[in-house]
Formats: structure tokens, C-alpha cells, sequence
């Protein structure tokens, strides 16, 4: 593996990290009413931890610095982190609506990863994997949000 594969596997941890602590922030903000949401984004959360893992055990297997924190330096995940300050909305759909924004940040980073060409061998099949994870956690989170459009 070269070095663009683990800049490419280091912005991947950053940006689940970002997910991570996006995701935990607007869980600790919930209300009552939106109970449910509650466990999905800490199901994510979670999901994020796993793959953030999996991601350094990656680049630690080739020797190479782990990026273990969140930055600001990056393109990739500057949407993550600027949906964590966003949450505070009350309301559902304000809710998901910033969660579906950080889901097409994070869907969009691994789309560029792999599009990039660099990864090969168990990077890329894990990041494949990965990949197919997020687009269905994107999904299920715009289909909350599209649900609480008809209701609100």
C-alpha cells in the first residue's frame, strides 16, 4: 500500500470520528418526543467506532501514522463537523435534517475514497464494505427525514 492509501484510510477515520461525536452530541440533545432517534444514532455512533477501528488497525498494519482525531484540516469531513454544531433543534426534523447532512458528507468521502483508485487489497475491500454500510445508514436517516416533512 502507498502513502496516498493511508492518507485516503486516515481521512476515513477522521471523518468517523466527526460521525461519531456528531452523532453522540445530537443523541445527548434529543428530547422525549424523539426517543427513537436516540438509539438509531447511537446504533451509528457505534457503527462509526467499529469501522474507525477496523481503519487503524489498517494503517497500523502497514506501519504507518494512525490519525486517531478529528480535525478541521481535511475536505472530506468538514460537513460532519459542521452538522455537530448545527444540532440543537428541537424539533424532528430540524433533527434529521442536520443528521441527513452529515450522512451525505460521510457517504461522499467513501464514493471519493474508492473512486481514487489507490486502495487495493483488504483496504479496499473493507472500505468497500464500509461504503455499502454508510449508504444504508444515509438511507434509513432520509427516509426519518422525508417521513417527518409529511407530519411536520
Amino acid at each position: 500500500m502507498t502513502m496516498k492509501t493511508t492518507t485516503i484510510l486516515n481521512e476515513l477515520i477522521e471523518i468517523n470520528n466527526d460521525r461519531i461525536e456528531g452523532f453522540q452530541k445530537a443523541a445527548l440533545d434529543i428530547k422525549d418526543e424523539n426517543i427513537d432517534l436516540k438509539a438509531i444514532f447511537q446504533e451509528y455512533s457505534t457503527q462509526s467506532r467499529k469501522f474507525s477501528q477496523e481503519l487503524v488497525a489498517l494503517v497500523a498494519g502497514l506501519g504507518e501514522e494512525v490519525e486517531t482525531g478529528n480535525t478541521i484540516a481535511g475536505t472530506l469531513h468538514r460537513a460532519w463537523i459542521d452538522v455537530k454544531s448545527l444540532f440543537g433543534g428541537d424539533d424532528r426534523l430540524s433533527i434529521l435534517n442536520e443528521a441527513e447532512r452529515g450522512e451525505d458528507a460521510i457517504k461522499a468521502a467513501y464514493q471519493l475514497a474508492l473512486q481514487k483508485g489507490e486502495l487495493g487489497g483488504e483496504a479496499l475491500s473493507t472500505v468497500s464494505r464500509q461504503a455499502e454500510e454508510i449508504k444504508s445508514a444515509h438511507d434509513a436517516i432520509k427516509a426519518l427525514r422525508d417521513a417527518a416533512k409529511l407530519t411536520s
